[in-house]
């Protein structure tokens, strides 16, 4: 045990210790419910370290998991061979390059494994409200003012910014259809709501 101790809080283990605690903290949050398995994947830019559709946190954890697991073996085993401390040094070096070296490696094979896991679904975008009925949460809607509360296909609901033409009279809690997004305005486009028009009604 206290063999094992002494490597892990050596080097070149003790590089991967501190980053393994930290890994395991935060799935301990994404257990219970803290934080999302994907919370860094929208600050990932780019190819995303060859990610290939699995979340940047899995692709880290399994990096780090792995280097950490080599080097600490590796430090044992250097540990037990009977070489000038100088020698010794030089290869805990070595450890650090193959532990490196192979969490990659392994990590990019099981990366491939992984990636049917985890479909790559289209990000949500505001262009999915469009064709959704609204609750009108302001007194009036005109060409420059108004909000509305709309359901979301996940149950989730939000509140967006609306505009109408004409002279409608929309008010707090009339039901509206969003039928159309200004990407410029960033506001949708509403009308007074007629069942024949929800498509979730003809479905």
């Amino acid at each position: 045990m206290g063999e094992f101790v002494a490597a892990a809080l050596g080097f070149p283990a003790a590089l991967f210790s501190a980053a393994l605690i930290v890994v395991v903290g935060f799935w301990l949050l994404v257990l219970l419910g803290g934080a999302e398995h994907d919370s860094f994947d929208g600050h990932v830019h780019g190819d995303a370290a060859a990610a290939g559709g699995v979340p940047v946190t899995v692709v880290a954890s399994l990096v780090i998991a792995i280097a950490w697991f080599t080097s600490l073996t590796g430090s044992v085993l250097v540990r037990r061979l009977d070489v000038p401390a100088t020698v010794r040094s030089g290869l805990a070096v070595a450890v650090l390059a193959v532990a490196l070296l192979l969490s990659w490696s392994v990590t990019r094979i099981l990366v491939r494994r992984l990636r049917s896991l985890f479909p790559d679904l289209p990000p949500p975008s505001r262009l999915d409200f469009v064709g959704l009925t609204c609750t009108i949460r302001t007194g009036s809607v005109s060409t420059t003012f108004g909000q509305a509360e709309v359901a979301a296909a996940d149950g989730s609901t939000a509140v967006v910014q609306v505009r109408q033409h004409g002279h409608d009279d929309l008010r707090s809690g009339s039901t509206a259809l969003l039928y159309a997004f200004d990407e410029d305005g960033e506001f949708f486009w509403v009308a007074p709501f007629d069942p024949a028009l929800d498509p979730r009604a003809t479905a």
